[in-house]
């Protein structure tokens, strides 16, 4: 068994920034991986897929984007070399091919077991991603065999899927992009939305993600926050990596003939039933976009930040006539369902008392017990922790508490 201080599990961007901070501070450690540098995005990523965020804002500690177009987005394989390019340049002493099959403790120390052998560590972080599952409801056993089913992380293009009309369950990026894509390949739609926020892609003249960064709404704290279980649930913004694209709303899909019906909320008598609240959903949804553009305008008038552009709404969400609230699976409508229903982390192979009454790691700020720390997960420690650019300030601050620990018990 080998014996180092710390281990970094996964080398994905929070896995790197950690790998690099470690290495600033001269702490001694090495990172596996399952796969290959960025393997999430390598292999778990749509074809068409593209980052939310402009390439201006791809920063990781000792590493930004310098290439030829900073305000376009980055697809999954662009991600995949940048993070690549990135592990060389900090000189990441990184094991790929290694998977991790367990964490213990024992005497101390932590044992991590592989399937390449075991490790003693320190210290050890979590940072296999927050991505790894899709949150799919039991109800979907129920389904019968003839319906395919499909996530985010298995689903490549439409020409993978069967023939014959699609249910798209969730409206968040994930599931606004995947119906717009699945229909525009031929395929009848049906887009089912719970809770949702609508965002422009541009808010007077400049990308959203530049009001997001400038007025702060991504650097606020957890001490911000009243509720951070409810802000670590917030559904990601409908939004697409497309400069040319203002909105990719329901109100986009409904144009394009896209069918938008409520929150498939369960099956009864082989029926899908579709609850009535989508008129609730989409004003919900309206009100919180409202609620950050005035933030945002109050932010530029507040610092004196001249704009050529004014302070605009737009017009809300159109709810379609009478929404459908059930569909018989006998019918023929939908032969597949692709469930963009949200994601989770995977640590099945953490084998100790660090979880919640519904199976959530319990971490605050990163901090999960002595020497168990986690990074890349939602609001760690600002909104901005799942981010290219919010990994790094939280590998940071995990870094100086590592070290500050070692220096106490050392005195």
């Amino acid at each position: 068994m080998q014996s180092i201080r710390n281990i970094i599990i996964g080398a994905g961007q929070a896995g790197l920034a950690m790998s690099h901070c470690l290495t600033e501070q001269a702490e001694p450690h090495v990172v596996l991986e399952r796969g290959v540098v960025g393997n999430s995005w390598e292999n778990e990523r749509w074809d068409s897929l593209r980052l939310l965020t402009p390439n201006w804002q791809s920063r990781l500690p000792g590493y930004v984007y310098s290439g030829p177009d900073p305000d376009g987005y980055m697809r999954s394989g662009d991600v995949v070399d940048f993070l690549q390019r990135y592990a060389v340049a900090s000189s990441a002493p990184i094991e790929t091919g290694v998977t991790v099959t367990s964490v213990t403790r024992d005497a101390g120390n932590y044992i991590v077991s592989t399937d390449k052998g075991g490790w003693r560590a320190e210290n050890v972080v979590l940072a296999s991603g927050a991505c790894n599952c899709t949150t799919v409801p039991s109800f979907a056993r129920e389904l019968p065999d003839h319906i395919a089913q499909v996530s985010p992380l298995t689903y490549r293009n439409p020409a993978e899927l069967p023939k014959g009309g699609v249910l798209v369950v969730g409206a968040s990026a994930t599931g606004v992009q995947l119906a717009t894509e699945i229909h525009a390949s031929g395929r009848p739609v049906i887009l089912a939305a719970g809770n949702h926020i609508r965002m422009p892609r541009h808010y007077r003249g400049r990308d959203i993600q530049w009001w997001m960064e400038h007025a702060g709404l991504l650097s606020v704290p957890l001490a911000g926050v009243d509720d951070i279980a409810r802000a670590r649930s917030v559904p990601s913004l409908q939004l697409v990596g497309d400069q040319t694209r203002q909105f990719l709303d329901l109100n986009t899909l409904q144009d394009m003939g896209v069918e938008i019906v409520g929150r498939l909320a369960g099956i009864r008598d082989a029926t899908l039933m579709f609850s009535g609240a989508l008129a609730n959903a989409m004003s919900l949804s309206d009100l919180k976009m409202n609620r950050a553009l005035s933030q945002m305008d109050a932010w530029a008038m507040e610092t004196g930040l001249h704009l050529e552009k004014p302070p605009v709404r737009f017009a809300p969400t159109r709810l379609p006539t009478l929404p459908r609230l059930t569909l018989r699976i006998s019918s023929g409508t939908i032969g597949t369902i692709v469930w963009a229903t949200g994601f989770e982390p995977d640590y099945s192979w953490l084998h100790l008392p660090v979880f919640d009454a519904k199976g959530r790691l319990e971490q605050k700020g990163g901090v999960v017990a002595p020497g168990l720390y986690a990074l890349g997960l939602p609001f760690m420690r600002r909104r901005k922790s799942t981010l290219l650019d919010g990994v790094g300030g939280d590998a940071r601050w995990l870094v100086r508490h590592i070290t500050a620990t070692a220096n106490r018990a050392a005195a």
